[in-house]
């Protein structure tokens, strides 16, 4: 897998990177979480959602005790070179809190 040089660059800086989760087949937008070097390898080596975990400061497989799982059929990155869009298979709830998608507040809720 072709990395762009930006994603690279921030992650030899230290930082993470944004990860988007979306529905392969629904296309709806299920989460936001982190990546660093290592979870993005796990990733594409591994074809399951791995982050980040910032509250944990350590890596996160999607699903490893919930068995809501991610499996990654296409990887690919914006424009800019800043965020990643794993295109997933969801099983079970996207959301810790039960829900398919993280993304259901709306403004005025």
């Amino acid at each position: 897998m072709n990395i762009p040089a930006e994603i690279l660059e921030r992650f030899s800086a230290g930082e993470l990177v944004a990860a988007i989760a979306q529905d392969a087949v629904t296309n709806d937008v299920l989460m936001l979480a982190w990546m660093n070097q290592e979870a993005l390898s796990a990733t594409i080596s591994n074809r399951r959602g791995t982050y980040w975990s910032r509250s944990r400061n350590a890596l996160w497989v999607k699903g490893e005790t919930s068995g809501h799982i991610q499996e990654v059929q296409e990887i690919s990155f914006d424009c800019d070179g800043d965020a990643i869009l794993l295109k997933v298979i969801q099983h079970g709830a996207a959301c810790h809190t039960g829900d398919r998608s993280c993304f259901h507040r709306e403004i005025g809720e």
